[in-house]
C-alpha cells in the first residue's frame, strides 16, 4: 500500500503529492503509537496472571488480550514504518529541489552512486539513525542498572 501511495500521489501532485501523503501518515501518528503501547500492557498482564497463579480461566483470557496486543503492536510498527518511508522520500525531494535552488542550476535528476563521496555520504547518514538508538538504549541500560 505504501508502494500505491507513493506512485498514485506522485503522479498526481509530484514531490508535493509524497509531502502531503507522509503529513497524513504522521498525523495520524500519535493513535497508532498509542495503540502500539497496548501489546507490551496486555502481554504483562499475562505475565503477573501466570505468576501469581490465578488459573487456567484468566490465563486464558490474558492470552487473548495478548494476542490482540501483539496485533496491533505489529500495526503500528508498520504503520511507523510506512510514515517514515514516506517521509525520507519528500525529504529527499526537498533536497533535490533546494540545492538546485542554490546553485541556479536545473532540478538534480540523477544521484551519482559511483562517486565515492556520495556513496560515502549515504552510508554515514544511514548508520546514524543506529548510532543514535544504540546510545538511547545504553543510556536505558545504565539507568536500569542503577535503578537495581
Amino acid at each position: 500500500m505504501v508502494v500505491v501511495t507513493i506512485l498514485s500521489c506522485y503522479n498526481m501532485l509530484g514531490n508535493w503529492g509524497i509531502c502531503l501523503a507522509a503529513l497524513g501518515m504522521l498525523s495520524n501518528m500519535s493513535l497508532t503509537l498509542t495503540i502500539d503501547a497496548y501489546g507490551p500492557v496486555s502481554d504483562n498482564a499475562g505475565g503477573i496472571a501466570e505468576l501469581a497463579d490465578l488459573g487456567e480461566e484468566i490465563r486464558r483470557r490474558t492470552d487473548a488480550l495478548d494476542t490482540a496486543g501483539n496485533c496491533t503492536a505489529a500495526i503500528g510498527k508498520g504503520f511507523a514504518i510506512g510514515s517514515a518511508g514516506l517521509v525520507s522520500l519528500s525529504l529527499f525531494g526537498a533536497y533535490l529541489y533546494r540545492a538546485a535552488v542554490q546553485t541556479n542550476k536545473h532540478p538534480i535528476t540523477v544521484v551519482d552512486f559511483t562517486n565515492p563521496v556520495i556513496m560515502s555520504s549515504f552510508l554515514v547518514g544511514s548508520m546514524l539513525p543506529y548510532a543514535f538508538s544504540a546510545n538511547c538504549l545504553q543510556a536505558v541500560g545504565n539507568a536500569a542498572n542503577k535503578m537495581i
